[in-house]
């Protein structure tokens, strides 16, 4: 009877260790694996870095009629912001890789604002850009009700170009935008065309102070007629 005890309690140990080994394996495996795609990931975003500065140096080279008001770099934006939500639903928003992709999306956003603007400089475009602050801390109950929002203005209105920023990121580039703008530590935060507001603000409120949004987005060319070569 004892010695039955003991098989019975060696092969169970056995079973037992054996699967939990194979748990670590799995669990090894899937960090491995997720951390690999991560780096792919930033990679390709440094790429896009170097390679939107060059294509703004390519841009040089046209005339303002043969340039689009769309965003230099919306299908690189749209696609890093894209993975950068899947990444923080499942590795959570203060996981260190997840801040640092974060980083890396936060420069080509920035990277696009500065070629947006200066092509709205040379070319007499009439964009209209938010700078949305934000916080992932327990400090800002309602900015991801105003991320919501801004999503939903951005999918009315495509040509409005809606940059969002996590206010506590250690980000030299983004810190100097908090500094030109003088944004308080109070989220969420906007600048709409170079003014700051506070507090959650909805579609309607948003639309009000930006009265002319849907003539940009249905109106006029955007672009002036002119041959004016961007340099």
């Amino acid at each position: 009877m004892i010695n039955t005890d003991w098989k019975k309690f060696i092969i169970t140990f056995f079973i037992t260790a054996s699967l939990f080994a194979t748990g670590i394996y799995f669990s090894n495996y899937l960090s491995n694996r997720k951390i690999n795609q991560i780096r792919d990931m930033q990679d390709k975003i440094s790429i896009d870095i170097l390679s939107s500065e060059t294509r703004f140096t390519l841009l040089k080279q046209l005339s303002c009629e043969d340039l689009s008001g769309d965003s230099i770099l919306s299908d690189e934006l749209a696609s890093v912001g894209t993975r950068l939500e899947f990444l923080e639903s499942k590795l959570g928003a203060t996981n260190g890789d997840v801040l640092g992709f974060k980083k890396y999306y936060s420069i080509l956003e920035i990277k696009d604002y500065i070629l947006m603007n200066e092509m709205s400089a040379r070319c007499k475009l009439m964009p209209h850009f938010i700078l949305y602050f934000y916080s992932n801390n327990s400090d800002c109950a309602k900015c991801e009700k105003e991320g919501m929002v801004l999503s939903a203005l951005r999918e009315k209105y495509p040509k409005l170009r809606i940059y969002s920023f996590d206010y506590n990121l250690d980000l030299s580039s983004v810190r100097a935008l908090i500094s030109i703008y003088k944004i308080k530590n109070s989220m969420p935060a906007m600048v709409i065309n170079g003014q700051v507001f506070y507090d959650y603000k909805s579609v309607e409120d948003i639309e009000k102070m930006i009265p002319d949004l849907l003539k940009a987005e249905t109106g006029d060319k955007v672009i002036n007629s002119s041959k004016t070569s961007i340099k």
